[in-house]
């Protein structure tokens, strides 16, 4: 079977469980030739089928997504390493990044809040050449493919990370004076109903944070004013309904919060500063 035969065939098979079927298989097809995609388009599409196309979409079909199938993600711009060991980073996160910069151009000191791939402080700090940044998780298996991620766009020696849990007391020592704070914690409730792929593949410990969704807040929120600098601000990924009880959350830590919304207008982040 030539590729675009075996593309088609692979789509077909795809459409039950994706609704993105046809991206899938050009995605895995381009990765089984070891080309990009707009390439595979251009000049590999008559080519012959590689042998291990069909094991990819196997793992496609079983709900597997498709960037740990791969190994990568794009984000703002970047291509990030992504295993099951963290979280994919979604576009809707790109929200928190662009309002980050808008907030704090002139940023010099960045603290990541469960960094996970990495993804948002390597934006930031990618567009911000005087800054460093610090990002903490409580996954060591996270925080090396981080540390990967830093090494591969460059930024390594302007980008620690370190092993932290805010949910063990003095988890936040020595991690004061930010200018910039980014935080995506888990704030999915527990018993949510996700995709599969979603549910069986992606670290529930970077996804579920209670009974309402809300635990990572109550414990993150009440340091952020110890950890921020003066005139630094916090940035915090949110549920879409979520919005009003945050804020209460960081009204009672002195801090006031300014909503931004994504692209599809829904409520993402909260930037969140001393009032």
């Amino acid at each position: 079977m030539i590729v675009s035969e075996a593309i088609r065939a692979a789509a077909e098979r795809l459409s039950a469980g994706s609704d993105t079927a046809r991206l899938d298989a050009e995605v895995l097809m381009a990765h089984a030739l070891g080309v990009s995609r707009s390439d595979m388009i251009l000049r590999h599409m008559r080519g012959a089928e590689p042998a291990w196309f069909a094991a990819l979409v196997a793992r496609r079909a079983r709900h597997e997504p498709v960037a740990y199938i791969v190994g990568e993600q794009a984000f703002h711009g970047h291509a990030l390493r992504v295993s099951p060991a963290v979280l994919i980073p979604r576009g809707d996160s790109e929200t928190l990044v662009d309002a980050a910069l808008a907030a704090r151009p002139h940023a010099r000191r960045v603290l990541d809040c469960g960094t996970g791939s990495g993804a948002l402080l390597l934006a930031v700090l990618a567009a911000l050449p005087d800054a460093r940044g610090t990002g903490i998780d409580r996954s060591s298996r996270a925080l090396a493919v981080a540390a990967g991620n830093g090494q591969r766009l460059g930024l390594a020696a302007r980008a620690a990370f370190l092993q932290r849990d805010w949910t063990r007391p003095g988890w936040d020592a020595g991690l004061g004076g930010h200018d910039l704070i980014l935080a995506n914690p888990p704030y999915v409730e527990a018993g949510a109903d996700l995709a599969p792929s979603v549910a069986a593949h992606e670290p529930a410990g970077a996804l579920f944070a209670g009974a309402d969704g809300l635990d990572d807040y109550r414990r993150l929120i009440p340091a952020l004013p110890r950890l921020l600098a003066r005139g630094g601000a916090a940035m915090v990924e949110i549920g879409a309904a979520q919005a009003g009880v945050v804020r209460a959350l960081a009204g009672a830590e002195g801090l006031a919060a300014v909503l931004h919304r994504d692209l599809a207008g829904r409520a993402r982040v909260l930037e969140l500063a001393p009032a």
